[in-house]
C-alpha cells in the first residue's frame, strides 16, 4: 500500500472535506481519502501510486486546487 500526502488549497467546510474525498475515492486503485481540513492536507491510501495528473483533475473536479504532495 502506498500513502501520500497532498496540499489542497480552498477546503474551509465539510463539504469541501466530502467533495475531494467523493472525487479522489473514485480514482482506481484508492483505498482510503483522510482529509485534515485545518491544514488543507489530504492524505490517500492507494494499492499503487497515482497518477500525479489524475489526482490534480479529481482535486480540480472538486472545485479545489492541488498546490503540492509529499510521500509517506
Amino acid at each position: 500500500m502506498v500513502q501520500k500526502v497532498y496540499d489542497v488549497k480552498g477546503m474551509t467546510c465539510a463539504h469541501c472535506v466530502q467533495a475531494v474525498s467523493s472525487e479522489l475515492s473514485g480514482l482506481p486503485g484508492v483505498e482510503d481519502v483522510q482529509v485534515d481540513l485545518p491544514s488543507g492536507q489530504v492524505t490517500v491510501s492507494s494499492e499503487q501510486p497515482l497518477d500525479p495528473s489524475a489526482v490534480a483533475a479529481a482535486v480540480d473536479e472538486a472545485g479545489y486546487e492541488l498546490v503540492g504532495s509529499e510521500s509517506q
